[in-house]
């Protein structure tokens, strides 16, 4: 029982001593960006999926780590937008009476430049801009209460100007004594610049980020459904430039609705399963789609959908996410099961 309180504790303190911050405000905001591609089907963004067997989802919730994944090898890809694409590999491994363990690479690749100088003048040289965060996790168990954290060591560069950085995440998840409904609860991204891209810089915030989530299986259907409440360490996502009606000369700023406050916050999921080996997917991000969308043109964006298949080894993957009108993101994910007894 102390264990267990004073697990709660050490989270209430890190989140206490996280910075409020959203998207645009901070440095390696890729460390926000969704690999797997059955999460980007559910919206973005799941911390409670009741499944003990995917390695995807100790990236979003370190406590999520079970020893169901130990000796299974993930491989994502996703191609985003503008010739960007990024991914992550990981490989999970469990000892019997110590924990288990995880290792997971996440790099994004903002592909090639020309160089030009401050005149706009091609100088025929090119260079690259990449980000690489190495993933050390562990997760154990007490009683039905999960916890893990992951280390993120952090590297951004930028043609000639380089940035190290550390992170980590810290995660909780409890399943009822039925095992129908899981509760999560994670802070993201907890950490600082180590170095900054220039000499004499001011380092940066990094984008903190604290989730809570619920799961519910449907008793006598194979539904499930899905909620993250995101963003929590900064309540008000909403800005006045979002509002076509706003200018600069505006003195009175209209606030939102708690109703529509609380909506940016949550991102909703369902996972539908005809079989075992088959899932459909369906997710809906409601604050993605009102910074996206066009005017009155919304279209689908903000929704999400893609499958699951499962074929002896393997474990396939596709998600797609609707950003705007003029293009998705497709997300590729493949596992292989590398135990013996399989």
């Amino acid at each position: 029982m102390k264990r267990k309180v004073y697990l709660i504790l050490f989270l209430g303190f890190l989140v206490l001593t996280g910075r409020a911050q959203i998207g645009g405000e901070n440095t390696y905001q890729f460390l926000e960006l969704t690999n797997s591609a059955r999460i980007a089907a559910l919206g973005g963004t799941q911390i409670a999926v009741p499944d003990s067997g995917d390695l995807n989802l100790p990236y979003h919730n370190p406590s999520q780590l079970t020893p169901d994944m130990s000796n299974k090898l993930l491989v994502n890809y996703v191609n985003y937008l503008a010739d960007v694409n990024y991914g992550y590999a990981s490989f999970a491994k469990s000892y019997e009476g110590i924990g288990n363990f995880a290792v997971g690479v996440h790099y994004i690749n903002y592909g090639k430049f020309d160089e030009a100088t401050e005149g706009g003048e091609l100088t025929g040289a090119t260079f690259n801009a990449a980000e690489y965060a190495l993933n050390l996790i562990y997760s154990n168990q007490y009683k039905r209460l999960k916890y893990g954290v992951i280390v993120k060591p952090i590297l951004s560069s930028f043609e000639t100007y380089q940035s190290l950085g550390i992170a980590a995440d810290v995660g909780l998840n409890f399943t009822s004594k039925s095992g129908y409904t899981t509760f999560a609860l994670v802070a993201r991204n907890m950490g600082t610049q180590l170095t900054t891209y220039y000499e004499n810089g001011k380092r940066e915030s990094i984008p903190f980020n604290l989730q809570a989530g619920i799961s519910q299986k449907l008793q006598h259907a194979p539904v499930v459904l899905m909620a993250t409440l995101q963003n929590l360490n900064h309540w008000k996502l909403y800005t006045p430039e979002e509002d076509p009606d706003f200018t600069t000369e505006n003195i009175y700023e209209r606030d939102e609705s708690f109703t529509k406050q609380f909506m940016r916050h949550l991102v909703l999921g369902v996972e539908l399963m005809p079989s075992p080996n088959f899932t459909l997917r369906a997710g809906y991000n409601y604050q993605r789609r009102q910074e996206l969308k066009f005017d009155d043109k919304a279209s689908t964006v903000g929704f999400s959908a893609g499958f699951g298949l499962k074929i002896k080894r393997f474990r396939l993957d596709y998600g797609i996410s609707r950003f705007h009108l003029a293009g998705s993101s497709n997300l590729f994910s493949v596992a292989i099961n590398l135990n013996d007894n399989f």
